[in-house]
């Protein structure tokens, strides 16, 4: 295996989110060309974390379509709504989950701590999603909605699913090019595409003045578990991520056309023993004063889709470029065991 590059650039002193172009990696490129893009790719993960990707293979007319859909499920009656529901717990990660089910945040604890969890759960989110993944993966079964409640919310997910799968494989393997591996499969070897998952986010309308003060939060301050993860974002902003150099400082991700947001995940970031920056990022009031209507100044609705690429989960994960000079920083890990350390702190 190839080494990862030793040069690691400066923190930027701008806050730009970088824009890396993929294309030759969807054409006839040079191998030059594929190389040129994949270490602005891994440049941009390891000083930020976060990149927008143009030419990125998932086709406009689908996501259209994706967005469509999902404004249409959310309209639907909450006791619609409610016969996909997410199942209790958080060993399952499907189906429908209502305003306030789900508490993100970084946290991490293998033990249960009740306080620790009553506490990360005293600021409401206000969001409600879905969840998607492979109808293959037998540890997270979908969750689907009777078809009379939305006839083609299935088969158009189930298909979309495999889209975003398919442009994520060219990303893998850019990352794995950028990092000087010597198989540009290395990476997607991990991932058989059926331990993703597809997220399809709703943000209410809600007062200004109920996130402001402190009551509900439209996203708090987090990081992703996965390996990446690619984000599809409508117009109505409000992403922010943690500055690279000045911790605590958050800044706007605005919507960009034609691009996804693509970030590390923290298995990667471990899995790259932390040559890869899986970024803390958190979803916020909308940027623009002309994005609330009325005296209490109500919100736009905002939904966005992340798409989650993850490992198998059996796949043993050790830290790439481990050796007398770079000491691996982490054990040994699957993703099953680091999914379940995770996940109880959320649901």
């Amino acid at each position: 295996m190839g080494s990862i590059p030793e040069t690691k650039a400066e923190d930027p002193s701008d806050t730009n989110i970088p824009i890396v172009d993929l294309r030759p990696f969807y054409s006839d490129g040079t191998f030059e060309d594929r190389r040129k893009a994949a270490e602005e790719l891994v440049r941009a993960c390891n000083e930020v974390g976060f990149v927008y990707i143009k030419n990125h293979g998932v086709p406009q007319s689908e996501l259209d379509h994706a967005f469509e859909a999902s404004k249409t499920f959310y309209a639907l009656p909450t006791d619609e709504k409610m016969k996909a529901p997410h199942p209790p717990g958080w060993a399952v990660h499907r189906g429908y989950s209502w305003p306030g089910l789900e508490k993100v945040s970084s946290a991490i604890s293998a033990t249960d701590d009740d306080e620790s969890v009553s506490k990360l759960r005293e600021v409401r989110d206000f969001k409600e999603s879905y969840e998607i993944g492979s109808d293959h993966n037998l540890d997270q079964p979908n969750v689907w909605p009777p078809a009379d409640v939305y006839p083609e919310w299935r088969p158009f997910m189930s298909s979309f699913y495999w889209t975003c799968w398919t442009a994520g494989q060219n990303i893998l393997r850019a990352l794995a090019v950028g990092l000087g591996l010597d198989d540009e499969d290395h990476l997607l070897s991990y991932h058989d595409g059926h331990h993703n998952q597809l997220r399809l986010l709703h943000y209410p309308a809600i007062p200004a003045a109920a996130v402001e003060g402190g009551k509900f939060a439209r996203m708090p301050a987090h990081t992703d578990w996965s390996s990446i993860t690619m984000l599809f974002q409508d117009d109505c902003g409000g992403l922010q991520v943690e500055h690279p150099s000045r911790p605590g400082e958050f800044v706007d991700v605005p919507p960009i056309e034609g691009t996804l947001v693509m970030n590390v995940g923290d298995l990667l970031m471990r899995w790259s023993n932390d040559y890869l920056k899986s970024t803390s990022h958190r979803v916020q009031l909308p940027p623009r004063q002309d994005r609330f209507t009325g005296d209490e100044r109500l919100t736009r609705p905002r939904y966005s889709i992340p798409y989650f690429i993850t490992t198998d989960p059996d796949r043993v994960i050790e830290c790439l470029k481990a050796d007398e000079e770079h000491p691996a920083k982490y054990e040994p890990i699957t993703q099953r065991e680091y999914s379940a350390m995770r996940a109880r702190m959320q649901y």
